[in-house]
């Protein structure tokens, strides 16, 4: 049994224009001490997507289809028994550790709160696991910083402490939603190089949401392409970065930076811009900023398509994209 079974999951979210569905019918599984990468352009349904498996979604928010963790359904679980879970068994590393970390309480209470609330620690037990979980995560001279608060740690160390507060209760499945966000390149690869170590220290099983490919490409097994809150291209990282499929992977990948290109060379980008949750059209919902568009493709989903090494993708048009990729080879 896999650790992580996500069957046809839907959400629904309450808009100034009416509901829209932000995920639409998503799957995929994932084995105990397995790596995923989540990618796509921002309002891809990415962090949705994580939330509902956290069960952090608004009120107002309707979510159908499976959500199987260990076995356990968490669609429709009561909020008790899904705290109960949440910074458990499942820990989550959030995009913004600034706003993510309390600012009136210290690091030492913050870190040791999941331990008193899911192990029972007293308050000096959890202090001392919380200055162990520090020292791990690279926070400098642990001990004196302990009585702290978050405005005095710099971005790289806050994120650090929100890395300490997700691994505290030792979680079989960590959520990274964005973990280097607005730190610089250097602190982004030391946080990068933590979090893969610890994975595998660990064995838990690690989703990862990045916008940056190589991120994807250095830190997970496989790997999901998203837009418009749908799947529409999956598998192995290596298998998924070899074929792009997909026009949306294709259109990702040409729009990275290239080393040594001349100066003022001008990046490739996708035409158009990701239409509001409510406009995506009924069918494949890159139709319209695909140049490959035809009538079909905004009649109906397109239905998931095999290729080898348990790679698929959601495209009616692939021969045509394969042909056209021989002929400019």
């Amino acid at each position: 049994m896999a650790l992580l079974e996500v069957d046809d999951l839907h959400v629904l979210l309450q808009t100034q224009r009416g509901p829209a569905e932000a995920v639409r019918g998503i799957g995929f599984t994932l084995e105990r001490g397995e790596t995923l990468g989540i990618v796509g352009e921002s309002g891809c349904g990415k962090s949705i997507t994580v939330q509902s498996l956290m069960g952090l979604l608004p009120a107002t928010a309707k979510v159908s289809g499976s959500i199987r963790f260990d076995g356990q359904e968490l669609v429709g679980l009561p909020e008790r028994a899904m705290c109960a879970l949440r910074g458990d068994r499942i820990g989550m590393i959030f995009q913004e550790p600034m706003t993510a970390l309390n600012p009136v309480h210290t690091i030492a209470r913050q870190v040791g709160e999941p331990l008193r609330l899911h192990r029972g620690l007293s308050a000096a037990e959890a202090r001392k696991e919380a200055l162990a979980l520090l020292e791990r995560v690279g926070i400098p001279d642990a001990a004196s910083r302990l009585d702290a608060y978050p405005h005095q740690f710099s971005g790289g160390q806050r994120q650090r402490i929100g890395i300490a507060m997700a691994l505290a209760c030792g979680p079989d499945l960590l959520i990274a939603d964005e973990p280097t966000t607005a730190l610089d390149v250097t602190i982004q690869k030391q946080i990068l190089e933590l979090i893969r170590s610890l994975v595998a220290e660990r064995g838990m099983a690690l989703i990862l949401i990045s916008h940056d490919l190589g991120v994807i490409a250095e830190s997970v097994s496989k790997m999901l392409v998203m837009y418009g809150g749908s799947v529409v291209e999956s598998g192995p990282t290596a298998a998924v970065f070899a074929e792009r499929a997909h026009p949306y992977t294709q259109g990702l990948f040409a729009a990275r930076p290239a080393l040594g290109a001349p100066r003022g060379t001008r990046l490739a980008t996708i035409r158009g811009s990701v239409p509001e949750l409510i406009d995506l059209p009924p069918g494949c919902p890159f139709a319209g900023r695909c140049s490959y568009t035809v009538d079909a493709c905004s009649v109906a989903r397109p239905p998931p398509v095999a290729l080898p090494h348990d790679h698929r993708v959601r495209c009616i048009r692939l021969d045509e994209i394969a042909a056209a990729a021989e002929a400019t080879a």
